[in-house]
C-alpha cells in the first residue's frame, strides 16, 4: 500500500478532491487515470486526543483500508479519523469505507 507523503500531494488532493462523510470516517478522494498507482493517507488530527488515542485511530483506519482493498488504481484517498473511529472495530470502519467508496464510485 503506497501512501501520500508530500505536502504538495496532500494539498492537491484537498483542493481538487471530493469529500465524503460518515460518522466513523471521512474520505477525500481524487480520481485519476486507472493506469496510475493508487495512494492513500491516514490522518488523525490533534484535536481528537493524545498520541495514544490518535495512533489507535490510524491503526483502525489502516486495517479498514486493507480490508476494503484501498487504494483503488488511479485514485488518491485521504482517510480522516473521527472520535467514533477509536471505539469502532476495523470491520465496522471497513463497512463505512465501503459505503463511501460506492458513493465515490471507486468500487
Amino acid at each position: 500500500m503506497e501512501t501520500i507523503k508530500s505536502r504538495s500531494d496532500f494539498e492537491r488532493v484537498f483542493t481538487r478532491g471530493r469529500r465524503y462523510s460518515h460518522p466513523l470516517v471521512r474520505l477525500t478522494v481524487l480520481r485519476g487515470d486507472s493506469d496510475e498507482q493508487g495512494r492513500v493517507a491516514f490522518v488523525a488530527p490533534r484535536r481528537l486526543g493524545n498520541a495514544v488515542f490518535r495512533n489507535r485511530c490510524k491503526r483502525v483506519l489502516r486495517e479498514a483500508a486493507r480490508v476494503c482493498g484501498l487504494p483503488a488504481n488511479g485514485s488518491q484517498v485521504i482517510m480522516f479519523a473521527t472520535r467514533a473511529t477509536h471505539d469502532s472495530s476495523p470491520n465496522e470502519v471497513a463497512a463505512a469505507v465501503g459505503k463511501l467508496m460506492a458513493r465515490a464510485r471507486l468500487s
